[in-house]
């Protein structure tokens, strides 16, 4: 249980802080394609200020987010155990799409900026599929099962 509930934490944290960053970086070009010239010292600082700021509200998502994907994945690698090494990715991945989207559809403005385009709806799925690789690292990827855990 407590192996579980660490790979968790790990894979909220990985896929908070990495698209935290992403959201930094993605706001960031997009005012550099209005020809405003952004410094690595303003980079690095809106980087710092978002993962300070951006990054909680962000972690709330994504783990809540995990919270409904993991025992979905959980139930299908009971299933397919051979599948395990894909399935918690893309749970990860799933569950930051779907979260955006649920948010999208419920609220007058996109609040995740990167959300806006595709190209960054998918770059922070794919930090979502991240938080589900270092989940199977936390856990370990073998398939196999204690008491009936996932």
């Amino acid at each position: 249980m407590w192996k579980v509930l660490l790979g968790w934490s790990a894979a909220v944290v990985t896929a908070t802080l990495t698209g935290s960053v992403v959201q930094s970086q993605l706001n960031l070009a997009a005012i550099g394609a209005l020809s405003q010239r952004i410094s690595l010292g303003d980079r690095l600082g809106t980087t710092v200020f978002d993962l300070i700021n951006f990054a909680p509200l962000w972690g709330a998502v994504v783990g809540f987010g995990f919270l409904l994907g993991w025992p979905i994945a959980g139930l299908l690698v009971r299933r397919w155990p051979d599948a395990r090494r894909v399935l918690f990715p893309l749970a990860g991945f799933v569950a930051v799409v779907t979260a955006l989207l649920v948010m999208n559809a419920a609220l007058p403005v996109t609040v995740v900026a990167a959300a806006r385009s595709l190209g960054g709806l998918l770059l922070l799925a794919l930090c979502g599929a991240l938080g589900g690789w270092i989940y199977l690292q936390v856990v370990g990827s073998t398939g196999q099962r204690q008491n009936g855990r996932i």
